[in-house]
């Protein structure tokens, strides 16, 4: 499979990930890698506590689904 922003611009770049938002395949170029952290809130009835683990999740987005996400954030 092939970058398919790539492949708009004439070109047969191989795809190295999925875009979680829209499923476009993307080269590295294209792909944005971001690693979301990990949460829980425990909630004992007389208190809450927020934990974030270490580990973290990755996730891959295209540059159109990460600028429209990033809107968001203002």
């Amino acid at each position: 499979m092939y970058c398919y922003i790539c492949a708009q611009e004439g070109k047969e770049t191989p795809a190295v990930a999925v875009c979680l938002a829209c499923g476009m395949c993307m080269c590295k170029d294209h792909a944005i890698r971001e690693d979301l952290p990990v949460e829980d809130v425990l909630n004992w009835g007389f208190s809450r506590k927020k934990i974030t683990y270490p580990e973290k999740l990755p996730r891959f987005l295209c540059k159109l689904c990460h600028t429209a996400l990033m809107q968001r954030e203002g």
